[in-house]
């Protein structure tokens, strides 16, 4: 199968505007499938009761999420490449898919690891067999680790870039998907403001994530366009909710000694991710002729 190129170039102004409203309906699509079911008799979005209600919200958009693509997804990428494979589910190359991206992002995070191992518990809870067995009957577990990346990932990269990638090669989609990714999560500040978080905290933090969130996004939008795999920006995605942001203030408290080790780690992790980047992402590893940096 020839390589196709990384999107048709741009029809007009208004060809472009299209493209960008139809990607904020998508991502709009999403979150107002997480409401659908109102304030949930007032439950806070941990309760067990909102968790099974928005997994069946999750559930009923991956088959929302792909209608957009057939519609407005690239008439390239729809023509020379079977739906399927577009939108990331292919075997070819899964398997590095799987393991590349996340060594690629365990090196990103070697301070904050080094931190995990040293002052937080989960490092040995990690190791414990009844961990594991707890953690999947926790719903909360299930949304973070599992649902949440893989519907977030289906919805903001996998399809949404198939239609950004109509107008806009694939450095820009990368660089233009996570602003709709990030934008979504502006829902948290109200569910803030519901559970009586004063306004201006809960913006704060919400300007905080959206930044956070939009960073990380290009990083998945480009691990989805360079591997051509659902499975990388997914299992990534998991990871760094596992992690969490990096707790930096913690670091800076830590005995001398360990101090100095964390921030060496973080040094090195920044510099080996940048150097790593591109050469645990080449294309050729995955066999990914779809698409085209």
């Amino acid at each position: 199968m020839t390589s196709t190129t990384s999107a048709a170039p741009p029809l007009s102004e208004s060809s472009l505007w299209s493209c960008i409203a139809v990607s904020c309906g998508l991502a709009l699509s999403y979150v107002l499938s997480l409401y659908i079911w109102g304030r949930n008799n007032g439950h806070d979005r941990d309760h067990p009761s909102t968790i099974k209600r928005r997994f069946v919200s999750a559930f009923c958009m991956l088959f929302i999420s792909p209608i957009f693509v057939h519609f407005f997804g690239s008439r390239t990428l729809l023509a020379q490449h079977e739906f399927s494979q577009i939108i990331g589910f292919r075997w070819a190359g899964l398997f590095n898919a799987c393991v590349l991206p996340l060594i690629l992002t365990w090196i990103l995070f070697l301070g904050p690891i080094g931190l995990m191992i040293l002052a937080d518990t989960r490092a040995r809870l990690l190791l414990i067999p009844q961990y594991w067995w707890q953690s999947l009957q926790d719903l909360i577990w299930w949304r973070n680790h599992v649902v949440a990346p893989f519907t977030e990932e289906y919805t903001f990269r996998a399809c949404m870039l198939p239609i950004l990638l109509s107008q806009y090669s694939a450095p820009k989609a990368v660089m233009v998907a996570p602003l709709f990714f990030g934008i979504a999560h502006l829902h948290h500040m109200i569910e803030r403001i519901r559970k009586g978080q004063p306004v201006k905290t809960a913006l704060l933090i919400s300007v905080f994530q959206i930044h956070y969130t939009t960073v990380f996004g290009m990083y998945s939008a480009f691990l989805f366009v360079r591997t051509g795999h659902i499975a990388a920006p997914v299992i990534v995605h998991s990871f760094c909710n596992f992690m969490g942001f990096p707790d930096f203030g913690e670091m800076l408290n830590r005995p001398s000694r360990e101090r100095i080790i964390l921030l060496t780690l973080c040094v090195l992790g920044v510099v080996g991710f940048y150097l790593g980047l591109y050469t645990f992402t080449d294309p050729k590893l995955f066999e990914n002729d779809i698409y085209t940096w």
